[in-house]
């Protein structure tokens, strides 16, 4: 069994305790830190394949700590937020956690979420060279992504995207025309079975908001009212 190391960024010391016990118990190392700062120092020293981040925390919140991690690392990020924290929730979907748990939370459905985003970012590594051998540029009118470099340009210009947005665009691209479903999307992008399609409606609108000139009409990527979504052929 592959051994994965998985940073809990909580100020809940507690809290950070208890999900360190049950992950353990499943075989994975941990480390702990108790705000953003900290975090970001572990980050510098140890090897992480996922990450737990709390919204709240003094110091650096939960939203920083992850904009900042993803300017260098694109393992999966699960944050924790109070029902109170829903605008929090969507900005931490929008600039690039991959999933949420809501406190208070049973640690039976965290150790699930866990799970189940580290079968999905194994997967997306093992397979994504052998997918994109023949092709590894794809064009769309003025819209170009390149698999090699991870990179989306629009009109020449860079569009900075998070993981997810650029695994959904990509699966978009390579089917022009083509329908897809919130539950399909989120079963060819991570190859596993759909739990969880409202972060797909998330991601899909934030991709809309960089690559349209006017998310409202878009001239990319279109719904089909109903049955779900596609990018127009050119």
């Amino acid at each position: 069994m592959r051994e994965y190391n998985i940073l809990i960024v909580e100020d809940e010391e507690e809290i950070a305790v208890a999900i360190e016990a049950y992950l353990n118990n499943q075989g994975y190392n941990v480390f702990i830190g108790g705000n953003g700062i900290e975090g970001l120092e572990i980050l510098e020293k140890q090897q992480i394949h996922l990450a737990i981040v709390d919204i709240m925390m003094p110091k650096m919140d939960g939203i920083t700590f992850t904009m900042k991690l993803r300017e260098h690392y694109n393992f999966p990020v699960i944050m924790l937020s109070a029902k109170s924290e829903e605008v929090d929730k969507i900005m931490g979907l929008n600039i690039g956690a991959d999933d949420y748990v809501t406190k208070p939370f049973r640690p039976l459905e965290l150790l699930a979420r866990v799970n189940s985003q580290l079968r999905r970012y194994t997967k997306y590594l093992n397979i994504e060279k052998e997918e994109f051998t023949k092709q590894n540029i794809f064009v769309i009118g003025g819209l170009e992504l390149n698999m090699d470099t991870k990179e989306v340009t629009l009109d020449g210009k860079l569009v900075k995207t998070t993981p997810s947005e650029f695994k959904i665009l990509a699966l978009l691209m390579r089917n022009p025309g083509k329908v897809f479903s919130t539950d399909e999307i989120y079963e060819k992008v991570w190859n596993e079975h759909a739990i969880n399609t409202d972060t797909i409606m998330v991601h899909v609108r934030n991709i809309r908001e960089k690559i349209e000139i006017n998310p409202k009409n878009p001239k990319y990527l279109k719904v089909v009212w109903g049955v779900g979504y596609k990018i127009e052929k050119q």
